[in-house]
């Protein structure tokens, strides 16, 4: 089966905290159906629901006694518990990626961040829906112990999740994967925990012979299993110099602009993937407008510092930069991790930061996914909202999510891909 057709059916999924739809998006890829997703935050749920709802190329097929809005785990728990013990025995997957900021290296790694908990609320649903398999996503940190928590006997949140897994009678395995490593053109490095339902004669490991697998995974995509994708590979259609700049209408706010849109000639492999469904100019091309000091220490880091690594104290201080991390991006290698914050990445070739659909192809999300909702907020709105840029940097990137999908059908056929 080449990847270009669609695979056959390998079970059906929910998508808890599920963003924008990176990861519900990179399972159907692989096969899978989806029955619902839950996201809280409006934003999120409106591109989840644009492309994945509503859209023609892949759809939930959405239980009638759900509402199609955005809603917590916590709601969903609450008022729908017998419909959830009622779908036993139908749900083969819970995936998920519960918000990772109080596990994040980039953040204050806070104990007592509430969000913490929310993987809690994930193995309730588990608890009650109990699926044959669960897939879950999150940080590096996530297993990693918190050093301020003066605890010397604490431990990785994803033991103490892995222990109650075990106790509900999951069999489960876990890794730190590189996302560069997929296919993705960044390094992104995510914690991945898959877990079965045990029986007495199961023997599970996931992750056996996962080398051949990856490379199976990217040969079938047509992408190298030696060199990864890289920056340019990724974006390098979507620089400006030399296009003219038109009104950008995809944001409802006037005086913004975006270069027009020119099919390149000769596109990468990985462009080739994203582009592959014959589809119209990408929206979210909506370029930052940067004053002219603004665009001139971003000049001087281009100029100055070393590309694809975060600059120095030194030059933080010289150029009077208070963020803690920025990184001018080097062309010729994967990216920085992709995060929620615009300026913590600049393009490798235009003293500026990325757009939205530049980071959307460096985390793999293809052409015609359509992203919605507010590009950027600020203040006090920053902790309600989802704009675009943030729905991008949480979002699990599809093409690593398509191959742990396949991944799971492996184990599930027995070696077969």
């Amino acid at each position: 089966m080449g990847f270009s057709e669609r695979p056959e059916r390998k079970g059906t999924f929910i998508d808890l905290f599920s963003g924008c739809g990176g990861l519900s998006l990179g399972l159907m890829q692989a096969g899978w159906d989806g029955l619902f997703a839950i996201e809280k935050t409006s934003g999120a749920y409106k591109t989840l629901e644009h492309n994945l709802i509503e859209g023609p190329r892949y759809k939930y097929s959405w239980p009638d006694w759900l509402p199609q809005i955005n809603m917590e785990v916590s709601h969903l728990i609450d008022n729908y518990q017998d419909k959830l013990e009622a779908l036993r025995g139908t749900v083969d997957l819970i995936a998920g990626g519960p918000p990772c900021q109080g596990f994040s290296h980039a953040g204050k790694r806070d104990p007592n961040d509430p969000r913490n908990k929310l993987a809690e609320q994930y193995i309730k649903v588990v608890e009650i829906v109990q699926p044959k398999y669960l897939l879950l996503e999150n940080v590096r940190g996530f297993n990693t112990k918190f050093k301020s928590s003066g605890d010397a006997s604490s431990i990785p949140y994803s033991l103490v999740v892995k222990k109650r897994l075990e106790a509900l009678g999951y069999g489960v395995s876990f890794r730190i994967i590189k996302s560069s490593d997929w296919g993705v053109p960044q390094h992104r490095p995510r914690f991945i925990m898959i877990a079965k339902r045990a029986t007495d004669s199961d023997q599970f490991d996931p992750f056996v012979d996962l080398e051949s697998f990856r490379r199976n995974f990217l040969s079938r995509k047509g992408l190298s299993t030696e060199n990864p994708v890289t920056v340019r590979d990724a974006i390098g259609d979507l620089e400006t110099y030399g296009k003219s700049l038109v009104p950008n209408l995809d944001s409802g706010r006037t005086g913004f602009f975006e270069a027009e849109f020119i099919k390149s000639a000769s596109p990468s492999k990985y462009l080739q993937l994203l582009r592959s469904e014959n589809c119209e100019p990408p929206n979210s091309r909506r370029l930052a407008k940067h004053s002219d000091v603004v665009s001139s220490r971003f000049q001087l880091i281009l100029d100055k510092c070393e590309r694809g690594v975060t600059i120095s104290d030194e030059f933080r201080t010289a150029f009077n930069i208070k963020k803690q991390a920025i990184t001018p991006l080097d062309g010729d290698l994967p990216s920085a991790t992709v995060t929620t914050l615009p300026d913590d990445i600049l393009h490798y070739l235009e003293p500026r930061i990325l757009t939205v659909r530049e980071n959307a192809r460096l985390q793999s999300f293809p052409d015609w996914f359509s992203f919605q909702g507010v590009y950027t907020t600020g203040g006090k709105q920053r902790k309600y909202t989802c704009p675009r840029y943030t729905q991008v940097g949480n979002a699990v990137p599809p093409i690593l999510a398509e191959a742990l999908g396949m991944l799971l059908s492996r184990h599930e056929s027995k070696g077969a891909v």
